[in-house]
């Protein structure tokens, strides 16, 4: 059975937050990238003692987390990273490109100059966390990103669901993108769909991020099976 206790703590994210907010962000981040592993049951107390922190804001944290579908609450223990199949990150992905690539024709053309900004700042922050390998950094400057672009739809609850679609998959397969140097060409994605929807071309936009999307999953999905023919894009590739 995992360890009741995480190995070390989280590492800290980079910006200023409210105490809860800190402390979501650094547990989510763990989950993400691998920190926290499949499995792992934690406590609160436990985890409040590696992050310095009580064990309230751990709690409060860990019930979004599993609201977020990340951990799972074990009576009298305290909470177990939840599972994912194979199966599930397929739907999962197979979810996200039926919303998220046919969303960018209804968000071409609607970058204004202010969110274009913001936008490129993100898209740079993904390519210096990639480019050093902080897979923490790259996953919140990732998710930020992808929202705002998204918002450029005008629909609130696309941009909703699609992020948490998006937490629940994990980003699985970055930490191997990294590892095979592939994370910063993935990341260099980012500049390449803000220019297309500048440019208001749908269709292009589009079919980038079908392939963006299909990155991670397509990374972990050939390390787990390593069966995939050559060629094959794998599940969830565009």
């Amino acid at each position: 059975m995992p360890s009741t206790e995480p190995p070390a703590a989280p590492s800290s994210p980079r910006r200023p937050f409210k105490l809860r907010e800190t402390v979501l962000e650094q547990l989510r981040t763990a989950i993400v990238t691998g920190e926290l592993s499949e499995g792992t049951l934690v406590s609160a107390p436990g985890l409040g003692r590696a992050l310095g922190v009580s064990a309230t804001p751990v709690r409060e944290a860990m019930m979004d987390l599993a609201r977020e579908g990340l951990v799972e609450t074990v009576k009298n223990k305290g909470f177990r990273v939840t599972r994912k199949s194979e199966k599930e990150l397929d739907d999962l992905a197979q979810v996200r490109l039926l919303l998220e690539p046919p969303a960018m024709r209804l968000a071409a053309g609607n970058i204004d100059d202010e969110t274009h900004t913001e936008l490129l700042r993100l898209a740079d922050a993904c390519l210096g966390a990639a480019e050093r390998e902080d897979l923490g950094d790259y996953s919140r400057h990732d998710r930020e990103f992808h929202a705002l672009v998204l918002a450029g739809t005008g629909n609130p609850q696309l941009v909703e669901l699609a992020t948490s679609l998006r937490v629940r998959t994990r980003l699985y397969g970055i930490a191997l993108l990294a590892q095979r140097g592939r994370l910063a060409a993935s990341a260099r994605e980012h500049h390449e769909l803000l220019e297309l929807l500048r440019a208001g071309d749908g269709d292009g936009a589009e079919r980038l991020l079908r392939t963006h999307i299909g990155h991670a999953r397509t990374a972990r999905g050939r390390a787990t099976a390593n069966e995939d023919p050559p060629g094959d894009p794998g599940p969830g590739a565009g």
